[in-house]
C-alpha cells in the first residue's frame, strides 16, 4: 500500500531523482525542491511504499497568470496571492494506474481549500493536459511559459 506523508528535508535527493527521471528537460535542481519545502512545507508530500519513495508534490500560494519560472528559486510565498499553485506532481512508473496522482490532487485541493483559495493553477506539460482534465482542471490558455505545448490550466473550489 502507498501512502502520501509530508516530504522532509532528507527527500530532496529523492524528489530531484524522481524529477530527473519523470520530466525529462523540464526538470528543476534539488535546490528548487529544497527551497519549495522550506518554504511551505504543508504543500510537499512524498509518495512512499515500503520504505521505496516513489512520487512526490509540491504545491504552494501564488499570485498572477505567470507560473513560477523553471529552476528559477521564488524566494517567498507571495503576500499577497491569489491562487494554490500545483507546482508539480511527479510518479514513477510503478506508482501510475494506482490511484496516487487522484490522491495527490485530493491532498492539493484540501490544502488549497483550508488555505482559503478558490482555484488552483498549474502548467501542463508533456500532454499531461489530458490526466488534468480528468482530475477537473480546464485550460486558461496555451501559455509557453514552459515552452512549446505547456498549457496553463486552472480548478475552482468551492469552499
Amino acid at each position: 500500500m502507498s501512502l502520501w506523508r509530508l516530504m522532509r528535508g532528507a527527500d530532496i535527493a529523492a524528489v530531484a531523482a524522481i524529477s530527473d527521471a519523470v520530466h525529462g528537460g523540464y526538470t528543476e535542481s534539488a535546490a528548487i525542491y529544497a527551497e519549495r519545502l522550506q518554504l511551505y512545507p504543508v504543500g510537499c508530500w512524498m509518495l512512499e511504499r515500503a520504505g521505496e519513495r516513489l512520487g512526490y508534490l509540491i504545491s504552494h500560494p501564488w499570485r498572477g497568470d505567470q507560473p513560477p519560472a523553471l529552476e528559477a528559486p521564488i524566494h517567498a510565498i507571495p503576500a499577497a496571492a491569489d491562487r494554490y499553485y500545483l507546482h508539480d506532481l511527479a510518479l514513477l512508473p510503478q506508482a501510475r494506474h494506482t490511484g496516487a496522482a487522484a490522491e495527490a490532487v485530493e491532498l492539493v485541493v484540501d490544502q488549497a481549500r483550508m488555505a482559503g483559495f478558490a482555484r488552483i493553477a498549474l502548467t501542463a506539460v508533456n500532454g499531461a493536459d489530458t490526466f488534468w482534465r480528468k482530475q477537473g482542471f480546464l485550460p486558461v490558455s496555451n501559455n509557453a511559459a514552459y515552452g512549446e505545448g505547456s498549457v496553463a490550466m486552472e480548478r475552482l473550489i468551492s469552499e
